[in-house]
């Protein structure tokens, strides 16, 4: 039998490894692994390609149908540039706030229930509680549809998928979903003296920034008309964004190259695959007058991340729904504009919804904190979820 560990000790366990997205993950792994099989449960690992990082799975209780998955990811963004007071990667309480990177986003709910599984062996669970740890979901939720699919084949089919992400311990039914791409433009060199011969980088990649920008600008003009789709989302439309752009030699030089990073964060009931054509139509645009002046130039787009948004399921359909409001006793509706794996785990089939202890206002910040208080609510969550699959 291994250690029992407190929530506040392990999530000092797992803040304790720099899980930093371009990192690997499998030091983590590794120890989730040794722990759970020093309590008797067998684990499952899904590895990425390279075999640098892994998802990690595994059932407590019977192998039954009906059970509950709890779903977190281990992965956490850089602290590069961030001015923090300690250690970022040694947890520290002050003022009953747990500090350290991942405390918030998400390791404190990989904590508990990590911590909890000796209260789930004790209680005799009649259904099972399956833990699911995905890799890079801060990368754009790479790792957790691999992880699905062999959940799928391999265990009984759950009732619900509570996601872990931090809500304040909140019932959130809807988030927003969106696509990530990164923009290659392709120009033509010459002196900027002789610019109607050339084809500037930079600025065709403009128009193309430019697009995101009117888009946006239309969708919240629509959104202030009617109100509608997106009452509940903060804001309550599809939003676009650039956030990184690099490009170009020197000034006096046509730019030859052009790259931006930009994403569209869609509305759940919007088709993300819509959205990226119409991107792909303004590209084309733009690539043709470019090709008027030069015929070797263009503009190559990829596709980096895909992720389908969250929407309210239908109330005889919305078993994570009903037992998260029943353990948290939350009737508000809830819809952030963050996305989580909750949109994969309900596309493969699942009732799910997303619950966590923090703030999501703390993630990805210098001296990253959640409060004392909020671990000890999802504690206590997690204790009424073992009750109630014990009855």
């Amino acid at each position: 039998m291994t250690r029992q560990y407190t929530a506040r000790e392990m999530l000092g366990r797992l803040v304790a490894f720099p899980t930093v997205s371009r990192e690997t993950n499998l030091p983590l792994v590794d120890f989730v692994r040794d722990y759970l099989a020093g309590w008797g449960i067998e684990s499952t690992l899904v590895p990425n390609a390279e075999g640098n990082k892994a998802n990690i799975y595994a059932q407590v209780g019977p192998s039954v149908p009906g059970g509950v998955v709890l779903s977190g990811h281990t992965d956490v963004v850089p602290v590069d540039g961030q001015d923090w007071t300690e250690d970022p990667f040694r947890l520290s309480e002050r003022n009953g706030r747990l500090h350290g990177r991942g405390s918030c986003d998400m390791k404190g709910f990989d904590a508990l229930a990590l911590a909890l599984v000796p209260q789930m062996l004790e209680a005799g669970l009649k259904r099972p509680v399956q833990i699911a740890l995905s890799y890079d979901e801060e990368l754009g939720l790479v790792g957790v549809p691999s992880m699905i699919a062999d959940m799928r084949r391999t265990l009984p089919p759950a009732s619900a998928v509570i996601v872990g992400e931090p809500t304040a311990m909140k019932v959130v039914t809807r988030h927003k979903g969106g696509v990530g791409l990164r923009t290659h433009v392709r120009g033509y060199s010459v002196h900027s003296s002789l610019v109607h011969t050339g084809v500037s980088a930079i600025m065709e990649a403009a128009k193309l920034v430019d697009w995101h920008t009117e888009r946006m600008a239309e969708n919240r003009a629509a959104a202030e008309r009617t109100g509608a789709p997106g009452a509940g989302f903060n804001p309550p439309y599809t939003t676009l964004h650039v956030g990184t752009i690099e490009g170009g030699t020197a000034n006096n030089i046509t730019a030859a190259d052009c790259w931006f990073n930009s994403e569209i964060r869609c509305l759940p009931n919007e088709d993300r695959e819509e959205w990226l054509a119409q991107y792909r139509t303004a590209v084309a645009e733009v690539e043709a007058g470019m090709r008027a002046v030069r015929p070797s130039t263009g503009i190559d787009v990829t596709v980096r991340m895909s992720a389908p948004g969250c929407r309210r399921e239908e109330p005889g359909a919305a078993h994570a729904e009903t037992l998260a409001r029943a353990l948290t006793g939350d009737r508000g509706d809830h819809a952030v504009s963050f996305g989580t794996e909750a949109g994969h785990f309900q596309t493969a089939g699942y009732s799910v919804c997303v619950c966590g202890p923090g703030s999501i206002e703390q993630a990805h910040q210098p001296d990253e904190f959640i409060e004392s208080a909020q671990l000890d609510a999802g504690e206590a969550f997690i204790r009424g979820l073992i009750e109630k699959l014990s009855a």
